[in-house]
């Protein structure tokens, strides 16, 4: 199975991802309501995937955004610049002074240890990227002229507002106008739902933009809840997933959405906080689901972001022209090295994670 994808030399980006960028607040070891000091790291499920593309397989990524243009909004371009990601697409809002009117987003994310799960405190509300407008971009200028072979976006950042989801709509359109690839992840959640119709509101932009995705992103929670699709047979622990049934249930979203040439997920069983059973599946016309490599007990050292570089690295092997599987494989390597790291994104190179897709192990390089 091969996707249709733009040639090389006729863009400037090989990926483009469409996104809130937060500033992530990490206490390290310790909790956020003790902390004394936090690490900062730049950090959205959108931007995870075009950062990963960048920074570990080395590809041209780009980030459509928006900050306000104050020592924080420096601070999180200054790290975007730092992953690879070109910036220039960064939509700047004047500062208030105060964030009355617009602000930067951040995110507190304690990592979690055995007994204890991880915790994310998001501080988002009324932010520079949940006001940014379709008609902000000039969409056909960066898909047409400039040219992007893939682009990414997802559900978290439809969620953001009440028109941040018009705005991904603009984006898929103009994408689809150009021969670009387009990938999504549902990433579905129910607290930035919550405000602007909850559930109801989340199918509502999911079905439409839907219409328009090459390769579909999420698990089973996140097919129902946005897509409407059901799913019987399984339980709440990913690792008694019945493949059959949830094969079924992507039938059912191929069938519903012809569109899509890929669905993918991951695959995640909770065993505690810091040992999860970790997989991914994923399904073609051509291939029907395959699985990829189990790593039962893989030790976690921070789950956050492991699904944003399970689909940059699925990208990047479907971009490489890489077979499904192969594809797949890569993708679940840079997922599990990816949660063997603090932060959201990845420190992963391309290397360790063809060398870990390739059945490699731990042991010492020398």
């Amino acid at each position: 199975m091969a996707l249709t994808l733009r040639p090389v030399e006729d863009c400037t980006y090989d990926v483009v991802a469409l996104g809130e960028v937060m500033l992530r607040l990490d206490p390290g070891a310790g909790r956020i309501r003790t902390a004394r000091s936090f690490d900062a790291w730049e950090g959205g499920g959108e931007y995870n995937v075009a950062r990963g593309l960048s920074r570990c397989f080395g590809l041209r990524a780009g980030v459509v955004t928006a900050l306000v243009d104050n020592e924080v909004g420096r601070l999180v371009e200054n790290l975007i610049l730092a992953g690879g990601v070109d910036a220039r697409h960064i939509v700047w809002r004047d500062s208030d002074g105060i964030g009355r009117t617009v602000r930067n987003g951040l995110n507190f994310t304690e990592r979690g240890f055995g007994v204890r799960g991880a915790v994310g405190v998001s501080d988002r509300g009324n932010t520079a990227a949940s006001q940014l407008a379709a008609g902000d971009v000039e969409w056909d200028h960066l898909f047409g002229d400039l040219g992007v072979r893939w682009l990414h976006t997802g559900g978290i950042y439809a969620a953001l507002s009440e028109t941040s989801a018009d705005t991904v709509i603009a984006a898929v359109k103009a994408a689809k106008r150009h021969g670009t690839v387009i990938s999504y992840d549902l990433n579905y959640r129910p607290s930035l739902w919550k405000s602007i119709g909850g559930q109801a509101k989340a199918q509502e932009v999911n079905t439409e933009i839907a219409q328009y995705i090459d390769v579909m992103i999420g698990n089973e929670e996140d097919f129902t809840a946005s897509l409407g699709l059901e799913i019987e047979g399984v339980d709440e622990h990913l690792t008694d997933l019945e493949i059959d049934s949830f094969a079924a249930m992507i039938t059912d979203a191929a069938k519903a959405y012809p569109n899509f040439q890929v669905i993918a997920t991951t695959l995640r069983g909770v065993r505690s906080a810091t040992v999860n059973d970790w997989s991914a599946i994923a399904w073609s016309a051509d291939t029907g689901v395959l699985e990829s490599t189990k790593r039962p007990g893989l030790e976690i050292f921070d789950r956050v972001g492991g699904g944003d570089s399970f689909a940059s690295g699925l990208a990047f092997g479907l971009l490489d022209g890489q077979p499904l599987q192969t594809a797949l494989e890569y993708g679940a390597a840079h997922g599990a090295l990816a949660m063997t790291t603090p932060g959201d994104t990845t420190m992963a190179s391309k290397t360790e994670v063809l060398k870990l897709a390739g059945g490699g192990s731990a042991r010492v390089d020398r």
